[in-house]
């Protein structure tokens, strides 16, 4: 059974893709980066793309699954996309109304827009092995019109927006077939929207596109396997499926084989988004916290472009004019040991104990990858008058050895040991922030130490060591 957290993390990258590129940074209308902006899993009309004004009608795909011993296998489908919603402005003109590009009424600035409608189908399951063709799953979508007045405060009809959808119509079809235990899974999603004048412009491709069309197959009955990284039964198999305008990846928590997501932008296996996220930016290819910046720094005529431009536009603007100082810190990232031990290992009190620098053998040059693997200055030690001197040991610094005129401005001070490092000579070097430096914890996060030789530290203590210093 797929577990809810599955299906959350699942969920969150599927938004994810769904929304990629939707508005860029500044997030306004009239920023040229906006001007074309669908680009991924556009699903055009039929005749769109041979007349060079939309997209190839068609995404599929191929996967595999292995099924359960004695039970019915199949899959569930469930197609997501976004449905062009055009948003027309239109001002009061004697009996009636007129379109504009921008109208303010109470102080509130509208604008002519291509907005979306989030679209997400559950088409159920499919067990194509047990038909002689491909299953067949019809998507629908209505089209519709919406008209919101708009009223000056003293309730005078100032002008309206008028929000107008296009009908949808696709097809999924689902096939497979048995190959030594294993079943290839066939799914392809199809734009058959006719338009009944028969000619297409741009606007009128995609108005009636499938825009970031991608789809959720959950396995029934069997379990899917990694086209990435299939097991050895599988891997000549795997070479074999063809992939057509999007790509196959195992969705869900690690280790788990019972979701796929077919994505128009090929993923890894097991994709989340980083729980530093705050939220949605609509761009991938950008670091969140650059872009965060970017947005507290725009005049508050950007911001009252931008919130104009899009309800989801505006939901940026004041999620990063809100954001608390501990929120945007997170964002700025975590560095994460591989080597480093399991969270589920209780922390050890006192001095570290995890090992010393590796002394490598001479079968071992220091050019060899595994030497590189062999360290691991975080966690690394080394003794120094019979104590274990590593990472969070309180020493007292002696400057001695080529000690410069700056390295003796330190003699006598506290230091927290933060690094230990070797070097290809056979050397180690100590490195520190001082106790005592109100810049201690900057200094850290940059990685900006001061170095000193073994036989230049003298441990006090595992903890911050201040009250000695006093």
């Amino acid at each position: 059974m797929i577990s809810p957290a599955s299906l959350q993390r699942v969920r969150a990258v599927a938004d994810a893709v769904l929304y990629e590129g939707y508005l860029l940074y500044p997030y306004r209308a009239s920023s040229s980066k906006n001007q074309s902006r669908w680009q991924f899993g556009v699903l055009g009309p039929p005749g769109a793309a041979e007349s060079g004004v939309g997209e190839e009608p068609r995404l599929s795909c191929q996967t595999l699954m292995r099924p359960r011993a004695g039970q019915r296998s199949g899959v569930s489908v469930t197609v997501r996309f976004l449905q062009l919603q055009v948003r027309e402005v239109e001002k009061v003109a004697g009996s009636g109304f007129e379109p504009v590009e921008e109208l303010t009424v109470a102080g509130r600035s509208w604008l002519s827009w291509d907005e979306a409608v989030e679209c997400e189908i559950d088409l159920g399951a499919a067990y194509p092995d047990e038909e002689l063709e491909d299953c067949r799953l019809d998507v629908d979508v209505d089209g519709g019109v919406d008209v919101e007045e708009l009223r000056e405060e003293d309730g005078t009809l100032a002008g309206r927006v008028v929000r107008t959808r296009w009908p949808l119509r696709a097809v999924v079809r689902v096939g497979s077939d048995r190959h030594d235990g294993l079943d290839v899974l066939r799914v392809s999603i199809e734009n058959v929207k006719i338009d009944a004048i028969g000619t297409w412009s741009k606007d009128s491709a995609i108005r009636h596109s499938l825009i970031g069309a991608h789809l959720m197959l959950a396995a029934e009955g069997g379990e899917f396997v990694s086209l990435l990284e299939p097991p050895d039964d599988a891997t000549d198999l795997a070479s074999t499926c063809h992939q057509e305008r999007c790509y196959p990846v195992l969705a869900g928590l690690p280790g788990e084989t019972d979701l796929v997501l077919v994505s128009p932008i090929i993923l890894y296996d097991h994709p989340e988004v980083a729980e530093q996220s705050d939220g949605a930016l609509f761009d991938a290819t950008e670091i969140d916290e650059i872009l965060t910046l970017r947005v507290m720094t725009l005049t508050e005529e950007e911001k009252r472009q931008a919130r104009a431009t899009d309800p989801l536009a505006a939901q940026i603007i004041d999620r990063c004019e809100q954001m608390s100082p501990a929120t945007l810190a997170q964002m700025h990232g975590v560095l994460r040991n591989p080597h480093f031990p399991s969270p589920d290992i209780p922390e050890q009190r006192g001095l570290p104990d995890m090992g010393l620098v590796p002394e490598l053998t001479d079968d071992v040059p220091w050019w060899d990858p595994d030497a590189d693997t062999a360290v691991r200055p975080d966690i690394d030690g080394v003794i120094v008058n019979g104590v274990r001197v590593a990472k969070g040991t309180v020493v007292r610094i002696h400057p001695s050895r080529r000690a410069d005129a700056q390295d003796l401005f330190f003699a006598g001070q506290l230091a927290r040991v933060v690094t230990v490092h070797a070097d290809v000579d056979g050397g180690t070097h100590v490195g520190v922030v001082l106790v005592d430096d109100p810049a201690s914890e900057l200094h850290e996060w940059y990685g900006r130490y001061l170095y000193f030789a073994p036989d230049e530290v003298e441990p006090v203590s595992a903890d911050t060591g201040k009250d000695e210093q006093s």
